[in-house]
């Protein structure tokens, strides 16, 4: 078992307050991330979770457990860092299997976890090496075998892939989805890609400014964001905003319109408007307009499509994609 349950989580560092009372159920088995601009508290509150921080004020559970004044170590969590913290003097089957050690675990068992734990991140081949032999995503898998050995309630990571290049990144990113699926474990994941957010998670938690902001699926915050802030943050290419007066919207005060749910055509269309920079990427082109109606527009289209610097291009919007804002951010619902 591995659920949390968090209740009005506040975590000040003097005056300033960093999580300003964070409310969160995490079952068991789930993926969980939180994400966030820099600052917004999503370290901290992992950092909390651990054991490493000490809340202001509210209450942290584990399997329905209050472990606000248990230490790290007996909470039964495992964290992986961003950076590996490896002992640069011992093998990878020692960094793997030291916290079972000075726990007291017979040698047997920690042969049996460790060899265990490397074959699921295919670390076998580098079980006598020591870490300064060892390439960055490599590092990093010893760091998670090191958290698997301990079979711990929940799985931390704070920003895990960060110092990864691109290659090792996706690389390592489908060895954790696959580990998530293998081990059927609680995984609380912090990073500021959303990308990883995306592919990894099964409910995300948007961070901002020390609050939760929306908690939901991956699509369902793509989708249906719940204001601006979710809107802006989830998706590449960002959301495009636009004024709701300029298209004669009463009621909203903003317009949402993603990048994909806008056509293009150089005969007609809605808004009318020169191309001012053409980003060809070959399974996508990301063109950006300024129409002469709306103002910056960022258009996606799918696959290979010839358009240049200066063309007269004509935006048309997809009917029913647009996200109606009022005057405080908030979503306005269809039928409001």
């Amino acid at each position: 078992m591995g659920s949390l349950q968090l209740k009005t989580i506040r975590k000040a560092f003097g005056s300033h307050e960093v999580l300003k009372g964070i409310d969160l159920d995490v079952k068991d088995g789930e993926f969980v991330i939180f994400v966030g601009p820099s600052g917004c508290g999503k370290s901290t509150l992992l950092r909390t979770i651990a054991g490493l921080e000490d809340a202001t004020s509210g209450s942290v559970q584990i399997d329905g457990v209050e472990v606000g004044h248990v230490a790290p170590a007996k909470r039964g969590i495992a964290m992986v860092f961003q950076s590996y913290a490896l002992y640069p003097h011992l093998t990878v089957k020692d960094n793997m299997g030291l916290g079972l050690k000075q726990a007291g675990v017979p040698k047997a068992e920690i042969e049996e976890k460790v060899a265990k734990a490397a074959g699921m991140l295919s670390l076998e081949p580098y079980l006598a090496r020591r870490p300064a032999e060892l390439s960055g995503g490599q590092r990093q898998r010893v760091a998670i075998g090191r958290a698997i050995v301990r079979e711990p309630k929940l799985f931390l990571f704070d920003e895990p892939l960060s110092n990864l290049d691109a290659a090792l990144r996706v690389n390592t990113r489908l060895e954790i989805a696959r580990l998530h699926r293998s081990l059927k474990a609680t995984m609380i994941y912090v990073t500021h890609d959303q990308v990883e957010a995306m592919t990894l998670a099964d409910k995300i938690v948007v961070l901002n400014a020390g609050r939760i902001e929306q908690v939901g699926s991956p699509m369902e915050l793509y989708n249906r964001p719940a204001n601006l802030f979710v809107a802006g943050f989830i998706g590449s290419p960002q959301m495009n905003f636009i004024e709701a007066a300029k298209l004669g919207d009463g009621e909203a005060k903003t317009i949402g319109i993603r990048p994909e749910h806008i056509g293009l055509s150089r005969e007609s269309g809605d808004w009318k408007g020169k191309v001012i920079h053409v980003e060809h990427l070959g399974a996508d082109t990301i063109i950006y307009i300024e129409s002469e109606t709306v103002g910056l527009l960022t258009v996606r289209l799918f696959g290979e499509h010839r358009y240049a610097t200066d063309d007269i291009v004509h935006a048309t919007p997809v009917i029913g994609s647009m996200h109606r804002f009022d005057a405080d951010g908030r979503v306005i619902k269809s039928g409001q």
